[in-house]
Parts: C-alpha cells; structure tokens; sequence
C-alpha cells in the first residue's frame, strides 16, 4: 500500500476513522465516446475511506476497520465491477463504473450499513485512486451527513 495524504473534510464530529485498501477490478464503460475505456481492463484501486462521529460503541471503536473491508474489498477485490448490477447499469452513465460513480456507490453503501449502527457513525468522504495519476473523491453534500 502506497503511504497516502487525503485530503481532509472540516467537520466538528469528536473522531475521525479512516481505512485505506486496495482492490484489484476489472470495468468497462459501457458507451461510444469513452474511447478504449469501452473494451475490458483493469486497475488496482486504493481507496480511502473516511468516517466520523461523536460516540463509540460498545466495543470502543467508532467502526471496526474488519467491517470496512468486508463490506468493500470483500464485494469488489478480483471482480467486474459491470458484473454486480445491483450497483452498476449500462442504461445510463450515473451508474457506469467509471472512478467517480464507483467513489458515490462505495459511499453510499458504507453509509447503509452505518445508519444501522447505534452509534451513528457518518461517512464523510471516499477517495479512489484509479492509477498513480488520476483519482476522485466523492464528498456529500453537507446537508447529507
């Protein structure tokens, strides 16, 4: 794993989690324009995963970081991302796999899984490096966290 900084989000919750991993997919982008991203390849992702909140749980941990990868890196590592359509569609480009909605879908199901916990913890960003060069982060809405 790559030593990373992120760039961080103001917020005024008491901790702050993070969890870095990395995962090995296949995607294609399933339209004319987007040039030799319509054929399959592949990437290893690093992403980094921000939570917050003001309460720990019973355990003492705001989320304990073993739930993190199983509920990412076990769902993604050493697949096609266009193969779990439960998340990515080929109707229409807010559910492509390319890098920023693959960052929007981790998000929305690490939150998921977080508005079941008693403590209430927030996701308040995903960073996904795609390659060495390029990479995205997706942050919500202020309103949304």
């Amino acid at each position: 794993m790559i030593q990373q900084i992120y760039p961080s989000v103001a917020h005024h919750y008491t901790y702050e989690l993070n969890k870095d991993m990395q995962i090995a997919a296949a995607h294609f982008i399933p339209h004319d324009d987007a040039g030799v991203c319509k054929r399959i390849h592949g990437h290893t992702y690093f992403i980094n995963i921000t939570l917050a909140g003001d309460q720990l749980d019973e355990t003492g941990f705001l989320v304990n970081f073993k739930q993190l990868k199983k509920w990412i890196h076990d769902r993604f590592d050493h697949s096609l991302l266009n193969n779990d359509t439960e998340l990515f569609k080929n109707q229409h480009a807010d559910d492509f796999p390319t890098s920023e909605v693959m960052a929007r879908k981790i998000y929305e199901l690490v939150q998921a899984h977080l508005d079941t916990l008693p403590n209430k913890p927030k996701c308040i960003q995903v960073f996904l490096r795609e390659t060495p060069t390029s990479y995205v982060i997706y942050r919500p809405k202020a309103g949304d966290r």
